[in-house]
């Protein structure tokens, strides 16, 4: 291998000399020198980002095939950060629920032949996505406009607490410029303004750092429509056309919701009975307009899904550019509007909060109940017995999104109103909507309380039979109890992972029930629920009021957390590291239903692997062992679903500790159920699994003999010995989810796919990168295979 003025030749070599082992670290990431075993490794190719990387020894490897008969070249690839980079990562915590309910969309049960009901099911998820957005920004109005600029700024008694808020006040400013209501409010609106148009920045940015990668081009393939899966299309992992589309209807809602937020306030002020008629009709002209573009941003939300049987990189630039423009002028005039000078105006009371808060709330409950009628019709027609939740994993979730935005509105209002309000009478504080739901908070808890206690009673009880089975696999050693109980204990406890459906299932079905019950309660009384129990028994009147009171204590202490989590992640690497954990997991889907999630990595790992596997594969005409760790094996599964068939035939999978059938086949079935997984089996050119009892997260693929041999290995013996031996003269340790490499087990596994391997002896050639198109076909348009 050589390098001659930036052009890369590589001559190829027989396939029966040259193999490769391509690594691919799983969640939290690690260094190359940790992969690969050895502090001196050099940089193939990629950047900071993401690259691959191999030992100093090994970098002319191709060259030398002699020296490598009989073991294959490692190559590692880091891609940990992509997720856990520098300290701007810790604003991805706001975009917690956006994250959470656009996984809601990829949970979409196993269907055929029901694309219109599969559009539907993807139509509700992005419109509980743009509820989640009208809901936050809508907060930060509540918080902005009505806590600090209506209500504090306009009573004095706060406005004296606060001098920061005295150019505001009426009383402290002797009737100042800015202590008008409208004025205030449209000062106080530049608030939200930069939430919207931070969220903005977020995803724009992310989107050019991250997911603005192109996928190998290549054509579909003839049979993507068997419904194995949807992973294998050339414009899977690129949806800049949605993303954009999906960021100017979201940014426009953002926009209108602050504009209504201003223009409401003074046009309830304007329709009063002997108000100018010219203010009056300027507010409802608004008000139509407001309307209107609402209506336009709907249907942009609606028109269009995903493309992924091309590679599109067009851009809608009538929505993209103009939709936003047009939002913001009508911002702009609902500023001018409100700031109108209106004798006799005064601030007094809360804003009409309460009917934006309830109608979301409602609006969020009937998407979720109809998306769960979506998705048990989908999963009617082609049933998987290990789908989570019988098909009902996606509404679940999007129900957890909804509860996590409003956990978040309610937080931020009810915290901000305490601040504010030192004595609590001063301000009639936040919607009343916003108190029921802190109500509801303790009984939440106290339901999930009592599951965590009965699955922490059956993985007692797990427990005990697990000891049984230890003392019988290890009969012949000698008997240590405490390690015994070691090794039975992390048995159980690896168990849990697979009652999450459960968790999920029961938190979502409780939140949905009370937040209906807090709904209803806010209709039916403009009271708190403390007072309005004041008309009941006592013992009511003190439920109620502990339960608010203890709602609002826990969803200050929730926003506490959060912020001091943020803020920890912003300074401390360590815990930015953690918050990568999450992201790995959360954010492997590209953004289909909200253009503000965090971003999508795969949309830059999965390119990243299949041009390495073309590229490598068409140069050497070498063997190519795929080997995934964790999440590393979803990328490997994914990567390979990319090749092109003559490619996927060279490449054989080895996966250890991996989620692929025991967390994405039953959260994921669409994608990663058993049909897919069959699919993957029968495609590559041989797939071994290797799994662990004590490990939470990776698990069976379970995949049978039909589309030949047995892909799982048995489990894995963890520890490598009981007791101490001639091998372990020190005590092994438990494993659990890591150091699979560790085990001989591997080197066999991996010795066996090498030797399984077809392989091909192409004649040399040289070959200036960037590759072909098609890696399968050669410069005559045949097929190299």
């Amino acid at each position: 291998m050589a390098c001659h003025g930036g052009v890369r030749t590589v001559e190829r070599v027989s396939a029966d000399g040259t193999a490769l082992e391509l690594l691919v670290h799983g969640v939290g990431g690690t260094t190359p020198e940790e992969m690969l075993g050895d502090p001196r490794t050099v940089r193939i190719t990629g950047d900071d980002t993401a690259a691959v990387f191999r030992r100093t020894e090994d970098a002319d490897a191709e060259a030398r095939p002699e020296d490598y008969q009989g073991k294959p070249v490692p190559e590692a690839y880091v891609w940990c950060n992509l997720t856990s980079g520098n300290g701007t990562r810790a604003l991805w915590l706001l975009l917690l629920p956006f994250m959470v309910v656009n996984l809601a969309h990829w949970m979409r049960p196993t269907a055929r032949g029901r694309k219109r009901t599969v559009r539907l099911y993807g139509l509700l998820v992005r419109l509980a996505g743009l509820s989640l957005t009208v809901l936050l920004v809508a907060a930060a109005c509540e918080v902005a406009l009505d806590l600090a600029a209506w209500q504090c700024a306009g009573t004095p008694a706060c406005a004296e607490r606060h001098s920061w808020l005295g150019f505001l006040s009426p009383d402290m400013s002797d009737g100042g410029w800015w202590s008008r209501p409208g004025r205030r409010l449209a000062l106080a609106a530049l608030v939200p303004l930069a939430l919207t148009g931070l969220l903005w920045y977020l995803s724009h940015r992310t989107w050019s750092a991250y997911e603005s990668q192109l996928p190998m081009s290549r054509t579909a393939e003839p049979d993507q429509e068997t419904g194995r899966t949807a992973l294998g299309r050339p414009g899977f992992w690129y949806g800049r056309r949605l993303v954009a589309r999906l960021r100017a209807a979201h940014t426009s809602a953002g926009l209108l919701t602050v504009a209504a937020a201003v223009g409401s306030a003074a046009a309830r002020f304007d329709r009063r009975p002997g108000g100018p008629a010219v203010l009056d009709t300027l507010g409802r002209l608004l008000s139509v307009a407001l309307v209107a573009a609402a209506v336009g941003v709907v249907w942009v939300v609606c028109r269009r899904g995903r493309s992924e049987k091309r590679l599109d990189q067009e851009l809608d630039e009538h929505v993209v550019r103009r939709l936003p423009l047009a939002s913001l002028l009508l911002l702009v005039l609902a500023l001018v509007y409100a700031g109108w000078d209106r004798p006799g105006w005064e601030s007094t009371g809360r804003l009409p909060g309460d009917t934006t808060f309830g109608a979301v709330a409602f609006l969020q409950g009937l998407l979720v109940i109809v998306l769960a009628v979506v998705a048990h019709l989908l999963h009617r027609t082609h049933p998987d017995p290990r789908a989570a939740m019988r098909g009902l994993g996606g509404p679940a979730v999007a129900m957890l999104a909804c509860a996590l935005g409003g956990l978040m509105s309610g937080g931020v209002s009810q915290r901000v109103a305490d601040w504010l309000d030192g004595t609590g009478t001063s301000i009639d504080g936040p919607p009343v909507l916003l108190t029921w739901q802190a109500s509801v908070i303790p009984p939440l808890l106290v339901v999930l309380l009592l599951l965590c206690g009965g699955l922490g009673w059956r993985t007692w009880l797990l427990r005990r039979t697990e000891l049984g089975a230890v003392e019988t696999e290890y009969d012949e050693e000698p008997k240590d109890p405490g390690r015994t109980r070691r090794i039975a204990s992390t048995r159980a406890l690896a168990t849990l992972t697979d009652r999450g459906p459960l968790f999920v299932a029961v938190g979502s079905a409780t939140t949905l029930l009370l937040g209906a019950g807090a709904l209803v309660g806010a209709l039916t009384t403009d009271e708190t629920p403390g007072e309005a129990a004041r008309h009941a028994h006592a013992f009511v009147q003190g439920a109620a009021d502990t339960a608010q009171a203890l709602g609002s204590w826990l969803i200050g202490l929730g926003f506490i957390l959060f912020v001091t989590w943020g803020r920890r992640a912003y300074k401390d690497p360590s815990a930015r590291r953690t918050i990568g954990i999450l992201w790995d997991v959360g954010t492997f889907w590209p953004r289909a239903a909200h253009p503000f999630a965090p971003p999508c990595y795969a949309e830059r790992a999965v390119p990243d692997l299949t041009w390495r596997m073309a590229t490598w594969t068409r140069a050497t005409g070498g063997r190519l062992v795929l080997s995934g760790h964790s999440q590393g094996s979803v990328l490997a599964a994914a990567a390979a679903w990319q090749l092109a068939p003559s490619v996927r035939k060279r490449v054989a999978l080895l996966t250890y500790g991996s989620p692929l059938e025991r967390l994405y086949g039953r959260w994921f079935p669409a994608h990663f159920g058993p049909t897919a997984l069959s699919s993957l089996h029968d495609e590559v050119d041989c797939w071994r699994n290797l799994h662990r009892r004590t490990d939470p997260i990776g698990g069976p693929v379970r995949l049978s003999g039909d589309c030949g041999p047995a892909v799982d290995r048995e489990a894995l013996a963890d520890p490598l010995a009981y007791g101490r031996t001639p091998e372990h003269p020190l005590p092994a340790p438990i494993l659990g989810h890591s150091d699979y490499q560790a085990d001989p087990a591997f080197a066999e596994e991996r010795e066996r796919l090498l030797s399984r391997l077809r392989s091909a002896v192409p004649a040399q050639r040289l070959m200036a990168e960037p590759p072909d198109p098609d890696p399968g076909q050669d410069s005559s348009g045949r097929s190299s295979a």
